[in-house]
C-alpha cells in the first residue's frame, strides 16, 4: 500500500472518527458533571464514592482499570512482534481474577471496619510505621501510577499519529487532548465520575476487543483461511521464545504470575476493593473478570496480532526484527488494520464507522486506566503525605482541592515525559518504545508490596523492620533490572557504571526472569529473615486485624 493511498484513506475517514470521538468525549464530560452534582462533600465520597458500589459498577471499573491501552494497542503490538508465545500471557487474567477473590475480599473487610482509604492506611496501621513505611508505599504508588498514566497518553498519541499522518504534531495533539479531558472529569466528579466513566469505557473496550478479532478473521477470509494463513508465518512466530528471543519460558512464567498480582494490588485497584458495597460484590466481580477478559484476550487481541503478521509481514534478518514499513511501530498494528482494511472489506461509510467505533474503544481503554491511576495518585499524595506530614489539621475540603491539584500536576508531568520521550533523539526513546514495556516497568514496583500484603491478610508474622527493609531492597533490585536503569546510570555518569551493567546483564542471562521477580526474591527473603529477629507486632493488633477480616 503506498503512502498516497494511506493519506487518502486517512483524509476520507477524517471527519467520521473526529465526530465520533468528540461525541464520546462530550459524554465523558457530562458524566463528570453528573458525578459532581450527585456527590457529597468529603474525602470518602470523592475517593471511594461512599463505599457503596454494586457488583455491576465494581466489575466494570475493576476490569477497565486492569485492561488499559495494553489491551488494544500494547498486547496486539507484542503479539505482532513475537507471535503466539504471547498468547500464554492470557494466563494473567485468571490469576488476577483469583487475586480479586482471595485478596480483594479481605482488603474490603478491613477497609469497611476501619475506614481505610489508601494502601498505606491499612499496612501502616498494622505494622505501626506511620512515617517510613508510609513514605515507601507512596513511592511504590508513584512508581506504578506514573508509567501507567504515560502508557495511556502515549496510546492517545499513537492513535492520532496513525489516523492523521499528514497533520503536523499529530502525536502531541492526541496525547494532549486525552490528558486534558481525563484530568477534567476526574477533578470535577471524583470516584463517582471515574467509576461511571469506567463502566462505559469497559463496555466499549471489551466490545472493541471482540469486534477487532471478528474483523481480522473477516479481513482474511474467514476462520479456515485465517488458520491457513497462520501456517505461513515464520517458525519463530509459532514457537518459544518468539521472534526476538525475549520471551523465554522463565520470563514468560514470571510475567504471567507477577504481572496480574502487581496489577491487582496497585493503588487504584486497592481503592476499588474499599469502595465495593460488600464481599459478595467482589466475588461476583472476580468471576465476571475471569470469564469475560480471558475470552476478549484470546478471541480479540491474539487474532489481531497474528493476523497483523499475515497482512503486514515482519522484516526478520540478521539485523533483528522490524515492523513492516507501513507500520510506524508495533503498537500501531490494530489502528493501521482498521484504517486500511475495514473500508475495503465493508465499504467506505460502514467501514469508516466501524473503524471509528474501534478507535473510541482504544481511547476508552486508555482513559479508563489513566483516570483510575490519576485519581489513586491524588489520594496517595493527599492522604499519605499532605495530611500526614504537611497539614495535619487541613479540612476535608482543602484536602480534596489539593488532590485536584495533584491530578493536574501529575497529568502535566506525564505529558511532558511522553512527548519528550517520543522523539528519536531522546535518551528515553528506548524506554518509551512499547506500551508493554511501560506496563512491565510499573508492575515491577507494585508487586513489591506482595510479601507484606500476604502477611497482613493471612499470616500476621512479619514485623515493621522486616516490612520496611524488605521493601527497600525489593525496590532497589527491581529498578536495577528494568529497562530504565541503563540509560539512567549512563545519564548520571555513575562511576564504574559499565561494570555494574555488565554484571546485571550476566545475571539476566543466567536467570532470565522479569524485573518484578528480581526484586521480589530478595524482598521476600529479607522480609522473612528480619521478621525472625526483630520486635513483633503487638498481639492485640494481630487480633484486631484477624477479627476485622473474618467479620
Amino acid at each position: 500500500m503506498t503512502l498516497a493511498f494511506q493519506t487518502t484513506v486517512s483524509s476520507e475517514m477524517g471527519m467520521i472518527p473526529v465526530v465520533v470521538l468528540i461525541g464520546y468525549l462530550f459524554v465523558l464530560l457530562l458524566i463528570g458533571w453528573i458525578g459532581y452534582r450527585t456527590s457529597k462533600s468529603g474525602e470518602e465520597d470523592y475517593y471511594l464514592a461512599g463505599r457503596g458500589q454494586g457488583w455491576l459498577i465494581s466489575s466494570l471499573t475493576i476490569m477497565a482499570t486492569f485492561f488499559s491501552s495494553f489491551a488494544l494497542l500494547g498486547a496486539p503490538g507484542m503479539v505482532y512482534r513475537e507471535g503466539v508465545v504471547f498468547a500464554l500471557v492470557s494466563l494473567n487474567v485468571p490469576v488476577a481474577g483469583f487475586c480479586i477473590y482471595l485478596l480483594g475480599t479481605r482488603i474490603h473487610a478491613a477497609g469497611q471496619a476501619r475506614g481505610y482509604v489508601t494502601q498505606a492506611d491499612m499496612l501502616c496501621r498494622y505494622y505501626g510505621s506511620p512515617v517510613l513505611l508510609r513514605l515507601l508505599i507512596v513511592l511504590v504508588g508513584i512508581m506504578f501510577t506514573m508509567p501507567y498514566v504515560m502508557m495511556q497518553l502515549k496510546a492517545g498519541g499513537e492513535l492520532t499519529a496513525v489516523l492523521f499522518p499528514t497533520t503536523a504534531h499529530s502525536f502531541e495533539i492526541g496525547a494532549i487532548v486525552l490528558s486534558c479531558i481525563t484530568a477534567v472529569y476526574i477533578m470535577v466528579g471524583g470516584m463517582r465520575s471515574v467509576a461511571w466513566t469506567d463502566a462505559l469505557q469497559c463496555l466499549l473496550l471489551t466490545s472493541g476487543m471482540m469486534l477487532a478479532g471478528i474483523a481480522m478473521v473477516s479481513v482474511l477470509g474467514g476462520w479456515t483461511s485465517f488458520a491457513r494463513s497462520l501456517t505461513q508465518l515464520p517458525d519463530s512466530s509459532l514457537t518459544l521464545p518468539g521472534n526476538t528471543g525475549f520471551w523465554t519460558l522463565p520470563r514468560l512464567m514470571s510475567v504471567c504470575l507477577l504481572m496480574p498480582i502487581g496489577g491487582i494490588i496497585q493503588p487504584a485497584q486497592w481503592m476499588r476493593f474499599y469502595s465495593a458495597k460488600d464481599r459478595k460484590t467482589l466475588m461476583r466481580s472476580a468471576l465476571i473478570f475471569i470469564v469475560l477478559l480471558t475470552g476478549c484476550f484470546l478471541l480479540g487481541i491474539m487474532l489481531v496480532g497474528l493476523g497483523g503478521q499475515v497482512l503486514y509481514p515482519l522484516q526478520i534478518d540478521e539485523a533483528g526484527v522490524r515492523p513492516h514499513p507501513e507500520i510506524g511501530n508495533y503498537d500501531q498494528i490494530l489502528v493501521v488494520v482498521m484504517r486500511d482494511q475495514l473500508p475495503q472489506l465493508l465499504g467506505d461509510q460502514f467501514g469508516y464507522l466501524l473503524a471509528s467505533i474501534l478507535i473510541v474503544a482504544i481511547m476508552a481503554a486508555a482513559m479508563s486506566t489513566a483516570d483510575s491511576n490519576l485519581h489513586a495518585l491524588s489520594a496517595l499524595i493527599t492522604r499519605d503525605v499532605y495530611d500526614q506530614f504537611l497539614r495535619p489539621r487541613a479540612t476535608e475540603r482543602e484536602r480534596v482541592w489539593v488532590g485536584r491539584l495533584v491530578i493536574l500536576a501529575a497529568t502535566f508531568l506525564a505529558l511532558v515525559v511522553v512527548i519528550g520521550g517520543s522523539r528519536p533523539e531522546s535518551s528515553l526513546s528506548g524506554f518509551m518504545e512499547m506500551i508493554v514495556g511501560l506496563a512491565l516497568f510499573a508492575v515491577a514496583f507494585s508487586v513489591q508490596l506482595l510479601p507484606m500484603t500476604i502477611d497482613v491478610l493471612f499470616i500476621r508474622r512479619g514485623t515493621r523492620t522486616g516490612a520496611c527493609v524488605g521493601l527497600i531492597i525489593g525496590l532497589l533490585w527491581a529498578m536495577a533490572f528494568t529497562s530504565l536503569f541503563p540509560p539512567l546510570v549512563n545519564a548520571l555518569g555513575v562511576p564504574g557504571s559499565q561494570s555494574l551493567l555488565n554484571a546485571i546483564a550476566a545475571a539476566k542471562s543466567l536467570l532470565p526472569v522479569d524485573a518484578s521477580a528480581w526484586g521480589l526474591i530478595p524482598n521476600l527473603l529479607v522480609f522473612v529473615l528480619m521478621s525472625l529477629f526483630t520486635k513483633p507486632v503487638p498481639a492485640e493488633r494481630k487480633l484486631e486485624f484477624a477479627t476485622d477480616m473474618n467479620a
